[in-house]
């Protein structure tokens, strides 16, 4: 499957429009991964904890949304938009949202 965040596809012509597609994924921010991170914050450097949580919120949102897609028969996935929240109370957990249109090939 073809995902771009681009509206049309080089090379390719679009024969026909599916839908908007999307996928999201929440996350629980950790106790301990928020202690350590902190002290990145302090001391500085990159809060990898952090980072591999969203990298596999992003997967996550992704193939869901690459699922309903295939559900409705597309081909591809045009005009991608990704999206990253903080939501709840303290706002301690994270999320990914992802949307597009999916679309069939000539």
């Amino acid at each position: 499957m073809i995902i771009t965040t681009t509206p049309t596809i080089e090379g390719r012509r679009i024969a026909s429009y599916r839908g908007i597609v999307s996928g999201k994924a929440i996350l629980g921010a950790n106790v301990f991964r928020d202690f350590f991170a902190s002290i990145r914050d302090v001391v500085g450097g990159r809060a990898g904890s952090y980072e591999r949580v969203l990298r596999d919120g992003r997967d996550t949102a992704l193939q869901e949304m690459i699922e309903e897609a295939q559900r409705l028969g597309a081909h591809a996935i045009v005009g991608v938009h990704l999206d990253y929240g903080a939501l709840g109370k303290n706002e301690g957990m994270m999320m990914v949202s992802v949307s597009g249109t999916a679309v069939t090939l000539e």
